[in-house]
């Protein structure tokens, strides 16, 4: 069931979220953690390695651009998996326009060898449901071809982690395309957890999501004052069955990380009814 096995995304996870985490979340459950500029590579292992002793798995994104040196992204592997015993890493060039050293993009960071000789078993990378703003989409389906088969000759597992969307139809279609084109990685399909409008608008804008406003209203109405959840895309998921693969719920925790993980489970529980707006609130 496409609700089931989820994850969550969050960027600075406070010991008390997590503490509040335990008992709302299976143990193992993978929480993402976001690379942003402010926040040092040796923050985002201390990060996750305050993730691991929570009890769930830490999967860090390491932004390639970010990277002065090969020496640098050495020392980070090897701070993620002794600290933090993290196996699992998300793969992405980073939004840096100038590449800080030798990585131009997430490409030359799985080709370069280091992952898999520092333990790491397996990578997530990006997916593009909506396309890209900067890049055509066949360029985007061959950066996908070219990160899977880098990744196997590597001998690292793939599994593909989807931008966030608003638009139930345009993620089934993408994955239609994926399975169409022989590509059978997992895939982690980005939803914003349940938050304001207003919020949800503003990081579309920042992240470069393409959607509609009328793609994002759809079936919202009744939330304007309160809060909106991705029910309609997790329905959709679900209706697609066998056609879609092996995907599962990617949760980004825009309205915060314990109110999405409450969602989270009780979606897997199925105790919402699809299509209803939720605020957890209270």
């Amino acid at each position: 069931m496409p609700a089931r096995g989820f994850s969550l995304e969050a960027t600075r996870p406070s010991s008390a979220e997590l503490t509040e985490l335990a008992g709302l979340l299976d143990k193992a459950t993978p929480i993402y953690l976001s690379a942003v500029p402010a926040q040092s590579h040796r923050e985002l292992a201390e990060t996750a390695a305050m993730v691991r002793k929570a009890g769930f798995e830490p999967v860090a994104h390491l932004a390639a651009r970010r990277f002065s040196s090969a020496v640098e992204l050495n020392d980070f592997l090897k701070r993620v998996r002794g600290e933090a015993d993290m196996r699992r890493l998300l793969v992405i060039a980073g939004d840096s326009e100038r590449p800080a050293g030798p990585f131009s993009d997430a490409l030359a960071a799985i080709a370069n060898g280091a992952l898999r000789a520092a333990g790491i078993e397996e990578v997530g990378i990006a997916g593009h449901p909506e396309g890209h703003a900067r890049i055509v989409q066949e360029a985007i389906e061959r950066a996908l071809d070219d990160k899977i088969a880098a990744a196997a000759k590597a001998g690292l597992r793939v599994h593909i982690v989807s931008q966030f969307s608003f638009q139930p139809e345009a993620i089934v279609a993408w994955l239609k395309r994926l399975r169409a084109r022989g590509i059978a990685a997992p895939v982690k399909a980005g939803m914003a957890g349940p938050t304001s409008l207003p919020a949800l608008l503003r990081y579309a804008k920042r992240c470069g999501v393409r959607a509609s406003v009328q793609g994002l209203m759809s079936g919202a109405a009744a939330a304007l004052a309160g809060h909106v959840g991705p029910d309609r895309i997790v329905e959709a998921l679900m209706a697609a069955g066998n056609d879609i693969g092996d995907v599962s719920p990617h949760y980004f925790s825009f309205g915060g990380i314990v109110q999405t993980a409450r969602y989270a489970r009780d979606t897997a529980m199925g105790r919402l009814a699809a299509g209803r707006a939720i605020n957890h609130a209270n």
